[in-house]
């Protein structure tokens, strides 16, 4: 699965999560999207960085290659998280307008 479409569905899945309670992260897990764990580790912590989640703390000790996530996360979308899925949408609208107006005008 491509890295954008897997950030896309983590955070609108915790965009959907903002009227519960408690989120299950199953449904952001490795498995869930076919990738393997390093992956998603490595997505969540950019995720993180870039701030458009938190409640998800890693560390990285000197026998380490990487920085590891560390157990429990409690992810929630941020601010910026919830510009980055309003963004992301009106781009696949203009871009489905755009395709649409190409099919139907020909020579464009």
């Amino acid at each position: 699965m491509d890295n954008f479409s897997v950030i896309y569905k983590i955070l609108k899945a915790l965009e959907k999560a903002m009227d519960y309670d408690e989120f299950d992260t199953k449904l952001i897990s490795h498995e869930r999207f076919g990738i393997s764990y390093q992956r998603w580790e490595k997505i969540l912590i950019m995720l993180v960085k870039s701030g458009y989640i938190e409640g998800v703390a890693f560390d990285q000790t000197l026998s380490d290659y990487s920085q590891c996530i560390v157990e429990p996360i409690h992810p929630v979308i941020t601010l910026k998280g919830l510009e980055y899925l309003s963004e992301n949408t009106l781009m696949k609208k203009a871009a489905n307008l755009a395709r649409g107006i190409k099919e139907t005008i020909p020579g464009l």
